[in-house]
């Protein structure tokens, strides 16, 4: 399907640059530009979010918020060794044994360097522990802790794998592939609101109340960069359109259906959405899942802060959440399809 191919292409564009939580000016301009060439107006907010605001054609009803995360979750430097070797720790919601041991780049303030994450010889003692938590992970550099000031790496510097490898590939049933990529969580979602955004150019359709289409910052460590945007604006409404885990004894499919929450940590999401969102699916041709999950999303934070009414989060389902995950790939063209029935 057309859908699939058009969320799929802006997918890979957005893969290719890394964006750790706080560093997504990089992947923000180009989200930006693919709005301009788009032909809408994007704007940057102070907290590093892209927006596109539509006024809607009953500009009585309430503000609505779309947005999707554009970071991801990474490592972080806490400490650099005599030998240049750094120590490092989570940003986001990773382990190590998702990351494994891989070539990473370092987001240096003055350059971006490789490295290779090391965690230990397996040639040693039973239960050693190499690679069991961060305490045992190191990342060699080839670099002096000298050179490695010059180029602006220091303790808070972040690293992701290096984009080769990440990303995506096609695979399986020709009549009915899967995708896997580091990670889709969240810039699947922010191709999505890019491609809903073509689709509003090519149609002329309109969201029917106000909306903000958002793309956001650092949700993988709190939701910064929606709620600061939610404390300004102040929407009555907030869909996270963000992908849903298949944790143990869930009870989600990897068969192209799109998924939503109907409760997480924070909150329970809003009765009323749920039933539209679903109502929605079908008319798209498709169906919603439903899934309580014990993580938290963009939505789940805002409504916890206070900062929106009523929440919702949907998205496709995906399986190795926080690593090297697999959707099914008519899932992009139903969580699209799915988004425009229910705008």
């Amino acid at each position: 399907m057309i859908e699939n191919e058009t969320v799929l292409n802006h997918f890979s564009d957005l893969l290719a640059i890394p964006s750790p939580s706080g560093y997504e000016q990089e992947v923000a301009a180009l989200v930006a530009n693919k709005i301009s060439e788009i032909s809408f107006e994007p704007e940057i907010d102070p907290a590093g979010n892209v927006l596109v605001r539509f006024e809607g054609t009953d500009p009585t009803l309430p503000l609505t918020y779309y947005a999707s995360h554009m970071d991801e979750i990474g490592m972080v430097v806490t400490g650099i060794e005599a030998d240049g070797k750094l120590s490092v720790e989570r940003h986001g919601g990773l382990f190590p044994f998702k990351i494994g041991e891989r070539p990473v780049v370092i987001l240096g303030d003055h350059e971006k360097i490789n490295g290779i994450v090391s965690m230990g010889s397996t040639h040693s003692a039973p239960g050693a522990g190499a690679g069991q938590d961060w305490s045992s992970v190191r990342v060699n550099t080839g670099f002096s802790r000298e050179q490695l000031a010059e180029k602006g790496v220091r303790v808070g510097s972040p690293l992701v794998p290096v984009r080769e490898g990440c990303g995506p590939m096609v695979f399986g049933d020709p009549a009915d592939p899967l995708v896997a990529a580091w990670t889709f969580d969240d810039k699947l979602g922010c191709a999505v609101l890019l491609s809903l955004l073509e689709h509003f150019q090519a149609t002329g359709q309109r969201p029917k109340g106000p909306t903000i289409i958002a793309f956001t910052t650092e949700e993988e460590v709190g939701g910064l960069g929606a709620k600061a945007l939610c404390a300004r604006e102040r929407p009555e409404v907030f869909v996270a359109v963000d992908g849903q885990p298949i944790t143990p004894n869930s009870p989600l499919k990897l068969d192209g259906r799109p998924a939503t929450v109907t409760k997480d940590r924070l909150a329970t999401y809003d009765k009323g959405l749920i039933q539209a969102v679903s109502k929605a699916a079908l008319a798209a041709g498709t169906e919603m899942q439903t899934v309580v999950l014990p993580s938290a999303s963009d939505a789940s934070l805002v409504y916890y802060a206070g900062l929106a009414d009523r929440v919702l989060c949907f998205g496709q389902v995906r399986e190795n959440s926080h690593g090297y995950e697999v959707a099914r790939l008519n899932v992009f063209g139903n969580v699209l399809k799915t988004l425009i029935q229910f705008i």
